[in-house]
C-alpha cells in the first residue's frame, strides 16, 4: 500500500488506540482509546463507528484521553438486546464508561445520533458530565427536510463506491471536492458494517426530551450548509438561542463538519 492509502492510515489509527470490549446481554460492544490527561467521550453518528471521528482523534488526544465506542449494531458492535430503546443504549454507553474510568468526571461529545445518545447518556450520568457538545444534532422535534439516500444493496465495485459518493454528497459532507479517497473508505466500510438502523429507536423529538433534562453545560455546532437542518437553520438557531446557547455556524461546512472541517470543531472542542 502506498504510505498516503486511507485504509492504511485508518488501520494505523486504530493500532494506535487501546482496544476493548464491554460485554452486555446482546453480546460486547466494541471501544477505542486514545491519549492521556482528562477523558473525553465521542460517540458517532448513525451507519457509523469510530472513524467518524477520524480527523479529529489526532489532534485531540494530544491534550486530552478520548473514550470512542462503536455504539450498538454498527462498527465492530453487536446489536443491542431486542427491544432496546434509547435509554438503554445511553445505559449500555455508560457501561463501557464506567468500566474505564469508574465515577471520574468527564466531557461528552455526540454528532447526529450520537447526539440523541449523548443527551440520553447526560440525562443518567449528570453532573458526571462536565460539559455536552452535540454536532449536527437533530430529533429537536423542529422542521427537517427529507434525505433520500441511494441503495447501495446489490452494487458492485466502481457503481457501489458512486452510490457511497453519493450519498456522501446528499448527506455529509456540502463541498463535492472534500470527497475525498478517504470519505469514501470511511462510509464504505461503516455501511458494510451496519447492522443496526437508528430510525428505529429516534423519534422526531427524542433529543429535544433530553435536553430538557441535561443540566450540564451544551454546547452546538452546525455546519452551514447540514443537510438535516437546511433550509431550516434559522429555527434551530432560534431554538438554542432561547435557551442560552449560541450555537457554532461554521461556513462551507456540511452535517459531518467534523471531517469537513476539522480544525475549526477540533478549535472549538479544545476550547
Amino acid at each position: 500500500m502506498l504510505p498516503d492509502d486511507p485504509e492504511a492510515q485508518l488501520k494505523r489509527l486504530a493500532q494506535a488506540a487501546t482496544r476493548f470490549e464491554i460485554q452486555h446481554a446482546g453480546g460486547r460492544m466494541a471501544w477505542h482509546e486514545w491519549g492521556s490527561g482528562p477523558p473525553a467521550v465521542l460517540l458517532h453518528g448513525g451507519v457509523g463507528s469510530w472513524r467518524h471521528w477520524a480527523r479529529n482523534i489526532g489532534p485531540l488526544s494530544a491534550r486530552r484521553r478520548l473514550i470512542v465506542p462503536d455504539l450498538p449494531g454498527l462498527g465492530e458492535s453487536d446489536l443491542p438486546p431486542p427491544g432496546t430503546d434509547l435509554p438503554g443504549l445511553a445505559a449500555l454507553v455508560a457501561a463501557g464508561i464506567e468500566a474505564r474510568i469508574g465515577d471520574t468526571p468527564y466531557d461528552l461529545v455526540g454528532f447526529s445520533f450520537g447526539a440523541t445518545v449523548a443527551g440520553h447518556l447526560a440525562v443518567r450520568h449528570g453532573a458526571r458530565v462536565l460539559s455536552l457538545t452535540i454536532l449536527g444534532a437533530g430529533s429537536l422535534g423542529l422542521t427537517r427536510p427529507p434525505v433520500p439516500l441511494v441503495s447501495v444493496r446489490d452494487r458492485q465495485g466502481e457503481d457501489r463506491m458512486g452510490a457511497h459518493r453519493e450519498n456522501l454528497a446528499r448527506l455529509m459532507i456540502h463541498d463535492p471536492a472534500r470527497i475525498d479517497a478517504e470519505a469514501l473508505a470511511i462510509q464504505a466500510w461503516n455501511s458494510d458494517h451496519a447492522r443496526y438502523r437508528s430510525r428505529s429507536v429516534v423519534q422526531p423529538d427524542s433529543l429535544r426530551r433530553a435536553l430538557a433534562e441535561v443540566r450540564s453545560p451544551l454546547s452546538v455546532i452546525y455546519g452551514e450548509h447540514d443537510a438535516i437542518a437546511v433550509p431550516h437553520m434559522a429555527e434551530r438557531i432560534a431554538f438554542f438561542r432561547e435557551r442560552g446557547i449560541e450555537p457554532l455556524l461554521i461556513l462551507g461546512a456540511g452535517h459531518w463538519v467534523a471531517f469537513e472541517a476539522p480544525e475549526p470543531v477540533n478549535a472549538a472542542l479544545l476550547g
